[in-house]
């Protein structure tokens, strides 16, 4: 008779997956290689083996559903928020000079915005921008990007004429006009108008002057409706965390074409039920799976916005600002192994749209973004503290900087009675020091002789700060510039 030791034993029973023979008495399995807990027999599911299963299966298909699927959520909730305040597809569109009281995803108060719901399931559609300094897209549905328009545009700023075309579309369209194809029907352009020398009228009167149009109908010009002074949700927040998010990401999918640059996406969603042109009716047990994957879904998101632990995220060594977009260069996350995904969600968690001229880091483009969610320190910043910024001079912008305050709960400006949450080169630092450092203040109450320079912020409320520099310099790349970290102020 063979004699094993009882390593060679233990050996073996590694090898062939199986508690099989002697193993060590105090062996302890590491976490991620406990079992599953589903049970087997004879190599057959057994007990709730397969009920288990399944719904693991179908909770892990929604989270990551949600995930992919958020951009085109996030963008519905722009179109609703034009429809909320009275404006149709096709028919308007908003113009504003953004504040705290329109809620938007890390919105700015730096240059007026321009926003229309178009579809193009009757027709193409044609925008005319005329020269100037605009700064403008177009995205589909899903926010993936079509085109540029302005500055970044096929003209560069000296006038564009372009004609977007839908799904399928085998028409003619006019010489002269450059063609973006959308993938999907209903797209958001979205256009801003740089305000030069501080001109914020003069701003907005120019997006008046940005046409759109019916290919096939030219005398049905959108119509601007200024919405500086209304209230308005232009997100998903109230969708976000509950069922509403898959009615409305299903009433996408009925509107618009299966994707196919996705095919595997759209397989998750018809895993969990939501299948183009048919009804969605989940079960009382499917509908608490779902309700926990958009929580569950959307606080992953939310930590891979403030809590990455991905080196890649540090604008600087020793300093607490991160890049917002992590993947440089780039039109929608692309890297050479595909898109990376956490990149993608950390962005459209806290902000929207995508087009390749928001993602170079290249001296002399339209604009960089960086994120301080934590004083220096690291503890997140706290609504009921008092902060001190100091920016060194000069900050390397050739237009203008500035520094926005941001609600950590709805990723859109802070919302007190002061009524502000950005403070501007081009406005309320006009006046500050080419030279020396300029500092600047952010917390429930004024510091004596800075209320100029001061955000006010909530107590109980976490909130973000964007430094934005347009038309950054190379100094803002190399690391020979840089601005400090939020100190408190006790």
């Amino acid at each position: 008779m063979l004699r094993f030791s009882r390593c060679v034993c233990a050996v073996m029973a590694v090898a062939v997956g199986a508690a099989v023979g002697c193993r060590e008495e105090h062996h302890v399995v590491p976490e991620e290689q406990q079992p599953t807990g589903y049970s087997f027999a004879q190599g057959y599911p057994a007990g709730d083996a397969a009920q288990r299963a399944y719904a693991d299966n179908d909770f892990s298909r929604a989270v990551q559903a949600y995930h992919f699927w958020y951009p085109t959520v996030s963008a519905e909730g722009i179109f609703q928020g034009n429809r909320d305040a009275g404006i149709q597809d096709n028919a308007g569109g908003v113009i504003l000079s953004a504040g705290p009281k329109q809620v938007a995803f890390t919105a700015n108060s730096d240059t007026p915005y321009g926003a229309a719901a178009l579809d193009v399931s009757q027709g193409p559609m044609v925008i005319e921008v005329p020269a100037g300094p605009f700064i403008g897209l177009v995205d589909d549905h899903n926010q993936t990007w079509v085109m540029d328009v302005g500055i970044p545009g096929p003209n560069a700023g000296k006038g564009d004429k372009v004609v977007i075309v839908g799904p399928g579309y085998a028409g003619k369209t006019p010489k002269g006009y450059a063609v973006g194809k959308s993938e999907t029907y209903k797209l958001l352009l979205a256009v801003r108008a740089l305000p030069v020398n501080g001109d914020q009228k003069g701003a907005m009167d120019a997006l008046r002057t940005v046409k759109v149009y019916p290919l096939n109908a030219k005398d049905k010009v959108l119509v601007w409706t200024d919405v500086s002074d209304k209230k308005m949700d232009a997100t998903c927040l109230r969708w976000e965390d509950n069922m509403q998010y898959w009615q409305e990401l299903k009433k996408v999918v009925d509107e618009e074409p299966v994707s196919t640059r996705t095919p595997g996406m759209s397989g998750m969603l018809a895993a969990i039920g939501i299948v183009k042109g048919q009804p969605f009716n989940p079960s009382t047990r499917m509908s608490g799976i779902l309700l926990r994957a958009a929580m569950t879904a959307r606080d992953q998101m939310l930590v891979s916005a403030f809590a990455s632990n991905r080196a890649d995220r540090l604008a600087w060594q020793g300093r607490r600002w991160q890049w917002v977009g992590l993947v440089p260069n780039a039109t929608q996350f692309e890297t050479p192994m595909g898109l990376d995904l956490e990149a993608r969600d950390r962005w459209f968690i806290q902000a929207i749209v995508t087009s390749p001229a928001m993602f170079r880091r290249t001296a002399g483009a339209g604009s960089l973004y960086w994120m301080a969610s934590r004083d220096s320190t690291g503890a997140y910043l706290d609504g009921g503290k008092s902060y001190k910024l100091t920016v060194p001079q000069p900050v390397p912008a050739k237009l203008f900087w500035s520094v926005t305050a941001y609600d950590a709960q709805t990723r859109s400006e802070v919302q007190t009675d002061q009524g502000k949450a950005a403070l501007r080169s081009m406005f309320e630092l006009k006046d500050a020091s080419k030279t020396e450092p300029t500092e600047l203040y952010f917390g429930p109450t004024a510091p004596a002789g800075h209320e100029g320079q001061w955000i006010k912020t909530a107590p109980g409320r976490g909130w973000f700060a964007y430094f934005r520099i347009y038309g950054p310099e190379q100094a803002a790349f190399d690391g020979s510039w840089k601005p400090g970290d939020f100190e408190e102020v006790r």
